[in-house]
């Protein structure tokens, strides 16, 4: 359709950009022959109510389809037809009759109408699926809000699922803001509480919550598949630009708390799967731009274990991914990214190791993204392992290295100490760059891949049958321990050994040089049930549930103790390793100070922290072994002495008192008890 408002239109900036008198779109594709533009009325609606044809003389310049149409406004739902050659075996996907999402929109509208079969069957699939929204961000009041600029020394993360934290009934929130961008800024105050200065996010782009195997839910989310928008069924306000704007009143007020926000973005691949996957936008702009394909072009290249993977080395997907960091950024206030499966933007076409993957150093020299901290997942779905060896000056790496051996080591495993020592210190084994921040070590115990830390200490073997894989799905190598006996008990031996170990677990990560992760829930016991691959649940078994708060009380306060006393120490925020001269030394003790057993079967071992500069002195026991152990206390001198802070194995509130119980003035050794940490310090 043909009218005076429409105009030529330009090919910068991509995407739909709002002006006083109309709205520019403009959309990458190299392959097309046409585009149409369909503009919708309502989401419900199953034709268009207008079509623009592009011309291809005048909408049309080099590799951009653009028209600018007069009189639109935020809020318009639009969609593409893109029509093109179908030839997989050239790697060529179009077809004209799928209404495909635009790359860049900055929200995405759909109802009960949608249906993912209905992009992968043939023919017209106007009803069911999803549109794009016109957005105008320059009418949001952020206040003065700005983006956090701290440094990782500053942070202890809350990885957190925003549907999840607050969606079971005993959450307390509003009804209908449950398991919302809203309904998160309700339990603003508990975060506060508990201690942690940043969320990380799990999947907020928006993507396809049908992309499981039915008829289980896309609970995770990690299947985007509209970059730049935040996910809609996480918004509680249903108008077509609610989700954005409740997404950055969410930021604001974790900002106005002193909360960092941390998005954990999923760019090495998108929901529309392999070749029988459908096609909802990329697939049918442009396949062989967007993906890695294989030699025999009409099969995708599979190193995400998704069925696709996105294609970081083409300029236009490199310059999507900036632009869509820079827009998080600068749009929406966003602190920090933590990239899933960074690993695989590590790979070329033909799936070799570059050396220097252009789009990670692109990200990590990005004058937009000084500020921001960037998180590898440092590894992949096909093998790749990063770990210690991630490019970059400024990349922070998750350190499975470091989840793995605390985790034997806490299950009294042999042959850990020394491994242990170096994870301890902030990974020098593994992080062996000149003058790196040893911050950038993101030190974890559990994840949402893999057990609860209540699960940890409760099953030997993952229980994933609700998954409906017959148990196949999820990691085998857990490194768990049930304590006796697996699942549930109601045996108070067991549960005072659980509640035990988990304190282990959380005394060593807060005392570890490094930036701590801890996992929603954690503090007050969630249980998956043993699951530890919950990505299509959405229910009890993924939700937390807040009745745990009281009924784990204790437990609660143990954490936000620990973390407040992880703050309030310098020596947990030096950016110098302990190992280097110049700033906090430590120092290796066994039962016998100056002896640390390094054998085989050592289940034991203390380290002394000192920060004269900071005037902070601490001495940490660990005890893995089931008996008893007698270490050799340091000599306090005179006008000091020592404070006992931790101790696991002592019931609430005695475990932690972080303003110290004095021990005697001539005491020289100290009882730890089977499977317990301690923690002394000089005062």
């Amino acid at each position: 359709m043909v009218g005076t408002d429409i105009l030529p239109g330009q090919a910068a900036p991509l995407g739909a950009t709002v002006y006083p008198d109309g709205v520019n779109f403009s959309l990458y594709s190299f392959n097309a022959t046409a585009v149409e533009l369909l503009l919708f009325d309502s989401p419900e609606a199953s034709i268009p109510s207008r079509i623009i044809v592009l011309n291809p003389e005048e909408n049309h310049t080099v590799y951009y389809w653009h028209v600018f149409v007069k009189g639109l406004k935020a809020g318009q739902l639009y969609g593409y037809r893109v029509f093109g050659p179908y030839r997989p075996d050239l790697g060529l996907r179009f077809d004209g009759s799928k209404v495909l999402i635009d790359p860049y929109t900055r929200a995405v509208m759909y109802n009960g109408n949608y249906d993912r079969e209905a992009a992968r069957r043939p023919g017209d699939n106007g009803l069911q699926a999803m549109k794009s929204v016109v957005v105008d961000n320059s009418t949001y009041d952020w206040e003065g809000d700005t983006p956090i600029k701290g440094q990782f020394s500053n942070l202890i993360i809350y990885e957190m699922h925003v549907r999840g934290f607050t969606y079971h009934p005993s959450s307390g929130v509003t009804p209908h803001k449950r398991g919302t961008y809203a309904g998160l800024i309700e339990k603003i105050p508990y975060l506060k509480e508990l201690g942690v200065t940043a969320v990380e996010l799990m999947p907020v782009q928006q993507f396809d919550p049908q992309d499981a195997p039915p008829p289980m839910p896309n609970y995770w989310g990690y299947q985007p598949i509209a970059f730049f928008a935040p996910h809609r069924d996480f918004s509680s306000r249903r108008d077509v630009l609610g989700p954005v704007d409740e997404f950055r009143d969410m930021v604001k007020a974790l900002h106005r708390a002193g909360i960092s926000v941390i998005l954990d973005v999923v760019f090495n691949h998108t929901a529309e799967g392999n070749h029988l996957g459908p096609t909802l936008s990329f697939r049918g702009i442009d396949n062989p731009t967007y993906y890695m394909l294989e030699p025999d072009r009409q099969y995708y290249a599979n190193y995400s274990g998704t069925g696709n993977t996105f294609n970081g080395n083409q300029t236009v997907v490199r310059r999507l991914i900036i632009d869509c960091l820079r827009y998080w950024v600068q749009e929406m206030h966003i602190d920090g990214f933590r990239f899933d499966l960074a690993s695989v933007l590590s790979r070329d076409e033909d799936g070799r190791i570059l050396e220097d993957p252009p789009i990670l150093w692109e990200i990590e020299t990005d004058p937009v993204l000084a500020h921001t901290k960037i998180i590898a997942e440092a590894w992949d779905a096909a093998g790749l392992y990063q770990v210690g060896t991630f490019i970059g000056n400024r990349w922070a790496e998750w350190n499975g290295k470091y989840r793995d051996d605390v985790r034997r080591f806490v299950r009294s495993d042999a042959g850990l100490v020394s491994s242990l020592s170096s994870y301890i210190s902030g990974s020098p084994n593994i992080y062996t760059q000149s003058g790196r921040d040893p911050h950038r070590s993101i030190n974890f115990i559990t994840a949402h891949d893999g057990f609860t830390l209540n699960d940890l200490v409760s099953y030997n073997e993952k229980h994933n049958e609700a998954n409906g894989e017959a148990n196949r799905d999820g990691a085998n190598a857990n490194f768990s321990w049930n304590c006796g006996i697996e699942g549930p008990s109601t045996d108070p031996a067991v549960e005072a050994l659980r509640e035990r170990q988990i304190r282990n677990f959380l005394t060593i990560l807060m005392t570890s040089q490094g930036t701590p992760m801890l996992v929603m829930g954690d503090e007050v016991r969630r249980t998956q049930l043993g699951n530890n691959n919950a990505y299509c649940q959405d229910n009890e078994i993924s939700w937390f549930d807040w009745t745990l708060v009281e009924q784990h009380a204790g437990l609660l306060r143990f954490v936000q103790e620990l973390l407040a006393f992880h703050q309030e120490h310098q020596v947990f925020r030096a950016r110098q390793f302990w190992t280097e001269p110049g700033g906090p030394e430590i120092s290796w003790h066994g039962v016998h100070l100056g002896q640390p057993d390094w054998s085989y079967f050592s289940r034991s071992l203390a380290y002394e922290l000192t920060y004269p500069a900071a005037d902070e002195h601490l001495h940490v026991m660990l005890n893995a072994f089931w008996e008893p152990l007698c270490f050799d206390m340091l000599y306090a001198p005179q006008g000091k002495h020592w404070l006992r802070i931790v101790d696991t194995s002592l019931p609430p509130p005695h475990d932690i008192q972080r303003e110290g119980v004095p021990l005697n003035q001539s005491q020289r050794n100290y009882l730890v008890q089977p499977r317990s940490a301690v923690i002394l310090k000089l005062k």
